[in-house]
């Protein structure tokens, strides 16, 4: 097996071999991957098209031919479940949950069936925030991607690519970027703000909203207030997060 796609709702993909190591990302329904080391119980993949790198369990991934996989990887219309949750029928009135953020391009390959709503992917400020807020209150999870466990740059990922812009898997990556922006004034909503530690090392994002207000996963994905100084969080009447950079795109 050398390339493969997610026919399972959502795989677990960590950072090694051992089950219970932690997460780097997660495959999502219809998602598409290279698999660089093939084994019986744990196989080393590397996503598409993100290129992030770690092991599955080779039981839940599905084979893909060569042709499919660069089918798949070139088709410039994107489709994705535009749904919280919705279902695809793999067999005949037997129904199986995906979640929101799901790829559907590769649905007639796996043979299923999909009805519910989707996304096109493309460019929108307006869809951008729209998304972003489907996965309000998700709880935080270091390398999820869903809206039942999602963390700072997967939710960033994964609202961009639905709204039509695709971005790396880590916030660092993400961070070089887009276009810097001088002052917080000049950040329009859909926009991005990035945050880093004593050591300056980035390593928080969040997306903009209106009103000097940004939406972002930090516990939970919630909405704080954001200025020039950082994030301040009403709740624990404090600034939980201190600014680095705003990154816009043209």
């Amino acid at each position: 097996m050398k390339y493969g796609i997610c026919a399972l709702s959502i795989v677990p993909v960590r950072t090694e071999k051992s089950p219970d190591s932690s997460l780097c990302t997660q495959l999502l329904y219809g998602y598409i991957f290279k698999v660089l080391e093939h084994k019986k119980k744990r196989s080393r993949i590397r996503t598409f098209p993100d290129n992030c790198e770690g092991y599955v369990d080779t039981r839940q991934i599905q084979a893909l031919t060569q042709a499919d996989y660069e089918k798949l990887s070139k088709r410039k219309t994107k489709k994705f479940c535009a749904d919280l949750v919705a279902y695809v029928e793999p067999e005949l009135h037997k129904l199986m949950p995906i979640v929101l953020g799901s790829n559907l391009n590769g649905i007639r390959i796996l043979k299923h069936h999909f009805e519910g709503d989707q996304l096109n992917g493309k460019p929108s400020a307006k869809k951008t925030i729209e998304i972003a807020l489907n996965y309000l209150n998700a709880p935080y999870l270091e390398g999820g991607k869903t809206p039942f466990g999602i963390d700072a740059s997967g939710f960033v990922q994964m609202v961009y690519r639905l709204s039509g812009r695709e971005l790396p898997r880590t916030v660092e990556a993400q961070s070089l970027q887009g276009e810097a922006l001088s002052f917080i004034e000049e950040s329009k909503p859909g926009d991005l703000a990035f945050f880093d530690d004593e050591e300056g090392t980035i390593y928080h994002v969040g997306i903009i909203l209106e009103d000097h207000h940004i939406i972002h996963a930090f516990g939970k994905v919630r909405i704080d207030r954001i200025d020039h100084t950082g994030i301040f969080n009403r709740e624990e009447n404090r600034y939980t997060h201190t600014l680095r950079v705003m990154k816009t795109w043209t």
